[in-house]
This record gives C-alpha cells, structure tokens and sequence, in this order.
C-alpha cells in the first residue's frame, strides 16, 4: 500500500539526530512523491508497482524534486497553520528530501520483490529478505521511540533554558 506510515519512522530518528539541520515535513514530502508512481500503477493495474523511482537515479531525481519544493511548501504551510518555527534552510530541506528518497528506496527494496534499487545497472535486488518484515516494521517503530525520546529531553533543556521551538 503506498504511503506507508513506516517509511516515516526513520525520518522521525533522522530528526532527532540532525535537528534543525534536517526537515521532517520535507522528508515526509519526499515519501509521498515516492509513491506516487506505485498509486499510478495500482490504478493503471500494473503487475510491477515499483519502477524508476524506487532506484538509485529515480530517488535523486524525486529528491531533487522534494527539496527545491519542500521547503516553500512546508514554510507556507506551517505559517498557515500557525506554528512557530525557524526558518527551514536549503541544507535542511535537502537533507530531508535526500534521506527520505533514499531511505524510502531501501525500505521499499527489502520489502518488495519488484524494487531493483540498482537499475538501469542491474535488474538484482540485494536488500530483499535482508531482515524481516517484522523486524523492518520494529526498526522503523524504533525509530519513532527514539525521536520521542530525544525530543521530549530537548524540549526540557530548552524549557529550562528558555530558547525557541525547532518545528519544521
């Protein structure tokens, strides 16, 4: 099913570790437009859902794609909403939009027979089966927890130290 909520557990570990230097909204951006093509196919009736966009050039080209629009789309879109933040840098934006296309190509890869994460080199898929899919979707939950975690303990330093919020 395309726009998996797992794809965003590791984004939710990469903002804990990256902080402002890392859009969680671009990255979450970044997973959707990777999905676009399997909703295109799953509608066209398709036997493989995961082309061109699930491989090495297809994850720079839709990053490239989710950082140059991410970061306006998300400035708008939290200003509309009314949640403070600092400005998203082009570097954060990148690196939300690059690590959600590349990360989502993984994912998709060890799960999904049809990925072939190397093409036009090769039509192999090394990552299938790495781990399982149980073990996948725990990683993934992991990497939530994890944010929480860190998230909570730097909202306690900065309530302590009385500095702004880090939304983006």
């Amino acid at each position: 099913m395309p726009f998996t909520p797992f794809h965003l557990g590791p984004g939710a570990a990469m903002k804990a570790i990256g902080g402002r230097h890392f859009s969680f909204m671009v990255f979450g951006g970044a997973q959707v437009l990777m999905d676009l093509e399997p909703l295109v196919r799953i509608y066209a009736g398709t036997a493989i859902l995961h082309g061109p966009t699930h491989s090495v050039p297809g994850a720079l080209l839709v990053g490239a794609v989710a950082a140059l629009t991410g970061k306006p789309v998300s400035e708008f879109v939290l200003r509309r909403s009314g949640i403070r933040h600092q400005p998203i840098s082009w570097l954060a934006s990148c690196m939300g939009a690059f690590l959600g296309t590349f990360s989502h190509v993984v994912l998709d890869a060890i799960m999904h027979d049809d990925t072939q994460p190397w093409w036009p080199l090769s039509s192999a898929n090394p990552f299938l089966g790495l781990v399982s899919l149980r073990t996948l979707h725990l990683a993934c939950l992991a990497g939530v927890a994890f944010w929480l975690v860190v998230d909570t303990w730097r909202g306690f330093r900065k309530r302590r130290n009385g500095t702004a919020d880090d939304h983006q």
